[in-house]
């Protein structure tokens, strides 16, 4: 009942005009810590994610130039990162992806490897379209990132499921819709809370004065 009350919600917005922004909240939570608030702002040229406070610390996306800036406050600093190329897939490399419809307008997904449940949800097939785009390009824009991290773990705390989901198939259940639901093999898990359109606020997508700014270890 939940998600279909979410979902009318979300369909009954309707379509954005240039001069709006829509913003999106999730409640997150990591493996053994306590619900936190995120708060995702996306315009045809950005995204934004932050904690919901306006002078906080954020990511931003500039959506043209595929380049994601990681605001730090309290350091002055603005940490810049840059798609990079990755390695092929393995000719082994065989991820599925499960679906089975859930309330109407919605499908419940299941990403998995080897056996192993890599992440898990429910998507809304046409609410927020270009949200769910933009979430992809973040994914992808840190892919080759991601993987540096994880080539350089130890070998135990390398799982393909990182590779499913942070890496060579980051986007894939972004391709289903807005996730309304998610948990991922982690343990950490996101659900959706609001949707709304609101008047564009130009200076939340700018860096702020004086900050400097620095490339992120390719």
């Amino acid at each position: 009942m939940m998600i279909r009350w979410l979902l009318l919600c979300l369909l009954g917005v309707g379509v954005a005009h240039a001069a709006d922004m829509t913003v999106l909240r999730y409640v997150d939570q990591d493996p053994g810590g306590e619900p936190y608030l995120t708060r995702i702002l996306i315009t045809q040229d950005y995204l934004r994610m932050d904690s919901g406070e306006d002078e906080g610390d954020f990511f931003l996306l500039d959506r043209r130039q595929r380049k994601l800036i990681n605001v730090m406050h309290e350091r002055g600093l603005a940490m810049v990162f840059l798609p990079g190329p990755l390695p092929p897939r393995p000719a082994d490399w065989n991820p599925r992806l499960d679906t089975r419809p859930a309330a109407p307008g919605t499908e419940r997904f299941r990403l998995s490897m080897g056996g192993v449940v890599c992440s898990e949800g429910v998507a809304a097939h046409r609410a927020a379209p270009e949200a769910a785009r933009a979430m992809a390009e973040m994914k992808s824009v840190l892919a080759s990132m991601q993987y540096r991290v994880w080539k350089e773990s130890p070998p135990e705390l390398q799982h393909d499921c990182d590779l499913v989901n942070l890496v060579w198939d980051s986007g894939t259940t972004l391709k289903l819709g807005l996730p309304l639901e998610e948990r991922e093999f982690t343990g950490r898990s996101r659900k959706f809370e609001s949707e709304t359109r609101q008047p564009l606020q130009p200076g939340l997508f700018r860096l702020p004065d004086g900050m400097a700014s620095i490339n992120a270890p390719s």
